[in-house]
């Protein structure tokens, strides 16, 4: 017998419009990250279409870039649920913003190929988590993350941010 759980993404944000991660945005990547059966780890698999080819046969560094960002954020929010015995989807709401995103390219990526992401919170899971993000590209580790989100109150961002217009 098989359960299946929701994606983080579904369950917490299903009404979200991130082109790389929310799940009603019209025409983005919908990508989808769940708590691996470690417990440790959150992980996502994706593969790469086409149009985010950089190099011949090559992922584009900028596309990965948006993966790690999306897949980190959902990582940091599901322990941030988590370390308040929580389930996500559950009110209060749990947002989080990048503070600061890191990668260390350290081989080619390949297109054509399923990638998986491995996130995790390194430290304490706290106002600001630092995220340990790796992309396998197969059995071979392509990039590795190293950034920082933090939790914010959605209200205030918004709020900020009309501010700047």
């Amino acid at each position: 017998m098989t359960i299946h759980v929701l994606p983080l993404q579904d369950q917490a944000a299903p009404e979200g419009i991130c082109f790389g991660c929310g799940s009603a945005h019209p025409s983005g990547l919908h990508i989808k990250s769940h708590w691996d059966a470690d417990g440790v780890h959150v992980v996502c698999k994706h593969t790469p279409a086409p149009e985010f080819t950089g190099w011949p046969d090559l992922v584009y560094g900028g596309f990965i870039a948006m993966l790690v960002d999306c897949h980190s954020n959902w990582t940091a929010m599901a322990y941030h649920y988590r370390a308040e015995g929580r389930e996500p989807g559950t009110l209060p709401r749990i947002d989080c913003v990048t503070g600061q995103l890191n990668l260390t390219y350290r081989k080619p990526t390949p297109m054509g190929v399923e990638l998986t992401l491995k996130a995790w919170v390194e430290g304490e899971v706290g106002r600001k988590s630092r995220i340990i993000c790796e992309v396998w590209a197969g059995d071979v580790l392509t990039v590795i993350g190293d950034s920082v989100f933090v939790r914010v109150s959605t209200e205030k961002l918004r709020a900020e941010a009309q501010a700047v217009i």
